[in-house]
């Protein structure tokens, strides 16, 4: 895109809509989630059968027999969507209250693009151990549980506690959802462009959960840690971050990453981090201005940038663009090239419950972002990395991908083959999606109000 065809004050009303939007539509609604039956209801009749005194069979068949909780309820399709309101996207620590609107946007994701049955729950607490104890008394009543929004350190804690703990699938979605669907991202600008995986460097742009979680999988996947740098609020991480050295046993993430990462010693801020990388993946402080165009000038040619902050980037696309990055991605859907969990999420669950995995597993990751990166197809190009979350199938493949590999890891109570996975999670999600569309022209969903 040249400078002159650029219009800046339409791009910023663009990105400034959804916010204005959603201050109008979220009180028209009051909430984007509502109960709904699932069983007939023929007559008073039917509810001797759902209530008392029918309902006591099953009660008595799952105290004989617990496993049989999941044919008698929903348990096996639903999840908690858990925030204790201390991280909320780019927003911080907001609380609980506050936080509660995108535990719900997020339990309406699930239910449209993955068919899962999703329940927002918000703690009033910023106790660890609180909201540990919370999710582990909460499981007879869920399939899984989603962790969201909560701050660092404690939310690594929180996530390999409970995975430790639970007997149903515990995930992170700021880290595992985010580092799935930005190395799918990853894997096909790469293809884009033409450098290989084992020859870049990247220049990470916040220390926070959600990239630790993609460094490593980034790594695991045959990223050489040593040639890349990640760059906190208060500079290069390193062996000479004295400051994270004295804290490593509260922050022992990221002293890893001091470790692995900047072979070469590099000191400074985020300028000195971009400086001759082919990669920078930015999840830190909205922008836009925490990245300057000036830096993105000094990366190598063919640079490669994701600005994933939410709500603002941390620079806006047409910046990068104009400064020489030739791929740019946000996590923003109203600009091309989103990179966002959404798009990983509802079919990684999706797959995750259809074969009653125990634990959701990097390698589980793995199959989800090749998922995602193969379905674009010959579509792919600088400004399609990857598909939207209107190529809806795309979450079946998801869903198909991570329950085959959650059975060759051993992790699955469930046996199937790749095409029942797929027809499943397909059938279930076409469910969902056409569930809404009869709602909408029934008038059950009223439209929403003309500007």
């Amino acid at each position: 895109m040249s400078p002159e065809e650029i219009n800046i004050e339409e791009l910023l009303a663009k990105a400034k809509k959804p916010a204005a939007d959603a201050l109008k539509l979220h009180p028209f609604y009051k909430g984007k989630m509502e109960t709904t039956l699932k069983c007939t209801v023929r007559d008073i009749n039917d509810f001797a059968i759902w209530y008392t005194p029918g309902v006591a069979a099953p009660c008595r068949d799952i105290e004989a027999n617990p496993e049989m909780i999941y044919q008698h309820t929903s348990k096996a399709n639903t999840i908690a969507v858990v925030s204790d309101g201390t991280r909320v996207l780019g927003l911080g620590d907001i609380g609980a209250k506050a936080g509660l609107p995108v535990m719900e946007g997020k339990a309406l994701l699930f239910k449209y693009l993955g068919g899962v049955d999703a329940v927002a729950i918000m703690l009033d607490t910023k106790d660890p151990d609180k909201i540990i104890e919370t999710v582990l008394m909460l499981q007879p009543s869920f399939g899984g549980i989603n962790l969201e929004d909560i701050s660092q350190p404690k939310c690594f804690r929180i996530l390999d506690e409970l995975r430790e703990k639970c007997e149903i699938p515990v995930w992170h979605d700021d880290q595992q959802g985010t580092a799935t669907v930005t190395l799918a991202g990853l894997m096909n600008a790469l293809k884009v462009v033409g450098k290989k995986k084992e020859d870049i460097q990247i220049a990470f742009v916040g220390a926070g959960a959600s990239n630790v979680a993609i460094s490593r999988l980034i790594f695991a996947w045959g990223v050489d840690p040593a040639k890349c740098f990640m760059a906190d609020s208060k500079g290069i991480l390193g062996l000479h971050r004295e400051d994270l050295e004295a804290k490593k046993a509260t922050y022992p993430q990221k002293w890893h990453l001091c470790e692995t990462t900047n072979k070469e010693g590099r000191q400074g801020g985020i300028p000195e981090a971009l400086e001759g990388v082919d990669v920078v993946i930015a999840l830190s402080k909205p922008g836009p201005g925490t990245i300057k165009p000036a830096w993105i000038e000094k990366m190598n040619d063919d640079a490669i940038v994701f600005s994933c902050a939410n709500p603002i980037p941390e620079i806006w696309p047409w910046e990068a663009k104009e400064a020489g990055a030739r791929i740019v991605s946000t996590g923003r859907s109203d600009f091309p090239n989103q990179v966002n969990n959404s798009l990983g999420f509802p079919g990684i669950f999706r797959g995750t419950l259809d074969v009653r995995a125990t634990t959701i597993t990097d390698e589980m990751c793995f199959a989800a972002a090749e998922a995602l990166a193969d379905q674009i197809g010959d579509k792919l190009d600088e400004e399609h990395l990857l598909p939207t979350m209107d190529d809806w199938e795309v979450f079946p493949r998801e869903a198909a991908a991570v329950g085959m590999m959650a059975q060759e890891q051993g992790v699955a109570l469930l046996e199937k083959t790749y095409d029942e996975l797929f027809e499943h999670a397909t059938e279930v999600i076409k469910r969902s999606r056409g569930l809404t569309e009869m709602m909408k022209k029934e008038g059950f969903i009223p439209a929403p109000p003309e500007d």
